[in-house]
């Protein structure tokens, strides 16, 4: 009676522990990123009243089962369904991401790396990219070109203030289309010559426009020559002398074929703009083989940058955009048109998922049966995963199964108590039996 009693307590004390784990997974039913546990028994150890024994030859006795008396259940495991993935939610914020593969991403709480699926990530006061909890997002960073350096992961800065600006950049080639009319008539004018403005940056990010002045060669009326004439900074006129103004660009000639129009000579042409000053490392090449001679209107149409649109240079801009990739990357765009990659999330995979420690605030440890993490990562898309911006991984609760496990924990919870109170009353019989003898 006494084992019977005391195998009840057992089996009561397990089955509390499954449905605590049961209540902890419904009350995470929504919470994100959270996987559910499951818990599972076995038999403890046997009071053996008999052992085995075997046939013997010679008495032609056969052998016997060994009697053995159990003493109840315990937990044997506790296990979690990491690798299982819960359902995804649409938020549309550029800072929420899901991943889709086994791995987990890194987090920081500045002492200690932590690993979580719950990718509702925003950022502090000081531009970093944490959890809800506040622990930093840890991922490789950028070099100033915007190279990703795979090293040791650090955490993760968006909107920091070496982020918020880009740096301006000299404008190195330009090109002008458009067409030259022979005859018109600008070139019998008092002005005799046609303009046209050329803008460009030097590397502080002040915009300057270029005033080139083009004259018609008396003997040849497909020939030019160009000489700059003005020059502004920021939309004001710097009041260069001519001959600081001819520095630039004086009496260069292009000259085009008679026969179909198209440029002879003279490309490119180059703007000494050095002179102008420190913040000019290199002098401006510019394309003019598009301009033809054709009896049109004269049209011609610079802008800065190369046949390609690339060297075009650019203004100092301010960050108004931040996008993260779906290779974890994280691309900030700038109201100058540049963009810039800042950084990028990795993530951790381990030999046994199902090892990792459950630490709180949907977060894990690493432990000895789930093996290290190497402090490095590795890229999202290195085992063929990806991630999912705007979108978050919820949990992997099944609320049907929980239900049903949560009927059959409760109906072996009331029989290890009916066990209980059989064998109580059991010992209240023999009590009163002993009581009737004395």
């Amino acid at each position: 009676m006494m084992r019977a009693l005391f195998s009840g307590v057992a089996g009561l004390k397990t089955h509390q522990t499954k449905m605590d784990v049961i209540g902890n997974n419904i009350a995470n039913v929504n919470t994100v990123g959270y996987k559910s546990m499951s818990v599972s028994f076995s038999d403890v150890l046997y009071q053996t009243t008999q052992s085995a024994s075997g046939p013997n030859a010679s008495t032609g006795k056969g052998g016997t089962n060994a009697m053995q008396i159990g003493l109840g259940s315990k937990v044997a495991s506790m296990s979690t369904a990491v690798s299982d993935p819960g359902g995804s939610q649409a938020t549309n914020y550029p800072f929420d991401l899901m991943i889709n593969g086994d791995s987990m991403f890194v987090v920081s709480d500045g002492t200690q790396n932590f690993f979580t699926r719950a990718g509702n990530f925003t950022t502090d006061a000081y531009g970093n990219l944490v959890t809800s909890a506040g622990y930093s997002v840890m991922g490789w960073l950028a070099d100033e070109n915007g190279v990703i350096q795979k090293a040791t992961v650090k955490p993760l800065s968006v909107y920091s203030s070496e982020n918020m600006y880009a740096t301006p950049e000299q404008t190195l080639n330009t090109v002008i289309t458009g067409n030259i009319n022979k005859n018109d008539e600008s070139f019998s004018s008092a002005a005799k010559a046609i303009t046209t403005n050329v803008s460009f940056y030097d590397n502080l990010g002040y915009e300057y426009r270029a005033t080139l002045s083009i004259t018609q060669d008396a003997a040849n009326p497909y020939s030019y020559n160009i000489t700059c004439t003005g020059m502004a900074c920021n939309g004001k006129d710097m009041g260069l002398a001519e001959a600081d103004l001819k520095a630039v660009i004086d009496n260069v000639n292009i000259t085009f074929n008679d026969a179909d129009g198209s440029l002879a000579t003279g490309n490119p042409l180059t703007l000494k703009v050095t002179g102008l000053g420190a913040a000019f490392n290199k002098d401006i090449e510019v394309d003019v083989s598009q301009i033809t001679c054709f009896g049109k209107d004269t049209s011609l149409k610079p802008k800065k940058g190369n046949a390609e649109g690339f060297y075009a240079g650019l203004a100092a801009g301010k960050m108004t955009t931040v996008s993260i990739q779906t290779d974890g990357k994280i691309v900030a765009g700038y109201d100058n048109g540049d963009t810039k990659i800042l950084g990028q999330i990795v993530v951790a995979t381990f030999a046994n998922l199902a090892g990792l420690e459950k630490a709180g605030q949907n977060l894990y440890s690493a432990t000895l049966n789930s093996g290290e993490f190497d402090g490095i990562g590795q890229d999202v898309t290195a085992d063929g995963g990806s991630f999912a911006p705007g979108y978050v991984e919820m949990s992997n609760v099944d609320l049907a199964g929980q239900f049903t496990d949560m009927i059959t924990t409760q109906r072996g919870f009331q029989a290890n108590s009916r066990i209980i109170t059989v064998s109580d009353t059991l010992l209240e019989e023999l009590i009163n039996l002993k009581r009737l003898g004395a």
